[in-house]
């Protein structure tokens, strides 16, 4: 998880400072059921890589015993563009949506931040406490999502020694006197209010990828200094944004700058430490490439995989 942080730290530099390739990505809706089939391709010039990742999410897979997100990244040679490597997306976007939040945090959270409230008990929910656990000492942990059995399995599952962690009754008792807020729900209405949110927090969120879906409500982004991996991606598909700006509560402008800009220095972060930070993440294409790319240099050296002949 390190090396990963490190390598979305130098992608989204990369992407803000016009040195990787990206268009917005192709969303397919499928079916009655409101499925998704997203296509996401990327190409990098340091490291130099080319890559697709094809994703899709299914709400109704739950009822038969699948993951809701599914993805493959298909990772191409940029000399020939032959296939190098067919990879789990669905991992990767697992652990670099982790490793990207956890840049926002390193740049924006207080420095002596040690309250993670986690709203969300899924994959992201797990993959959250391993990468803020790499740039903060965390030592109180809450956890919220509405079935009380599953954040009751998610306590059982990541419980370790030195680390406080409870299930919390509310999504407002979890934020209380929280300065790291990770919002990782399937939530298409809001789940977090202004009115809990303590100053000082910085919050990652991470669900709500439709422009009609939110997770936030308008007043709390209104009062945060915002920050998003794209801007365009943002301004198209970010439903708190989005909603907050038809709403009139927010304009473009209020988008403080792209996670990239800030890696780069070329735009300022927190201004004081009473400061709401928000890191509103939407998941780019070069992100999975280039956690794709560093996946297949390591797999490569270590002798690590399957080879294939097409």
């Amino acid at each position: 998880m390190p090396d990963l942080i490190g390598s979305m730290r130098a992608a989204l530099a990369d992407y803000s400072g016009g040195r990787a390739q990206q268009p917005l990505r192709t969303v397919l809706e499928l079916g009655d059921k409101r499925s998704f089939f997203g296509i996401m391709p990327a190409s990098l010039t340091d490291p130099r890589a080319v890559g697709t990742k094809l994703v899709t999410v299914f709400p109704s897979n739950h009822e038969k015993g699948l993951p809701s997100h599914l993805a493959t990244i298909v990772l191409l040679d940029p000399d020939t563009g032959e296939l190098l490597a067919l990879i789990d997306g669905r991992y990767i976007t697992e652990a670099r949506t982790a490793a990207v939040s956890a840049v926002s945090a390193d740049l924006l959270a207080l420095p002596d931040a040690a309250t993670l409230a986690i709203l969300g008990s899924g994959v992201q929910a797990h993959s959250h406490l391993e990468a803020l656990a790499c740039v903060r000492r965390l030592a109180d942990v809450r956890v919220w999502s509405p079935t009380e059995s599953h954040r009751a399995a998610f306590v059982r599952e990541v419980a370790r020694d030195g680390l406080r962690i409870r299930a919390a009754a509310s999504a407002r008792d979890a934020v209380d006197g929280a300065d790291l807020i990770v919002v990782a729900t399937a939530s298409t209405t809001p789940v977090l209010e202004s009115a809990w949110v303590p100053d000082g927090a910085h919050i990652c969120a991470i669900g709500a990828c439709r422009p009609t879906h939110r997770e936030l409500q308008a007043a709390l982004v209104a009062r945060s200094r915002v920050f998003v991996d794209s801007t365009v991606g943002a301004l198209a598909e970010a439903g708190d944004i989005v909603m907050a700006i038809q709403e009139g509560a927010i304009g473009p402008q209020h988008i403080a700058g792209e996670l990239g800009a800030l890696v780069s220095g070329t735009v300022a972060g927190r201004q004081v430490r009473g400061q709401v930070t928000l890191f509103k993440s939407l998941g780019m294409a070069v992100e999975d490439v280039a956690a794709a790319h560093l996946a297949y240099t390591r797999a490569s050296a270590g002798g690590v995989g399957v080879a294939l002949a097409l």
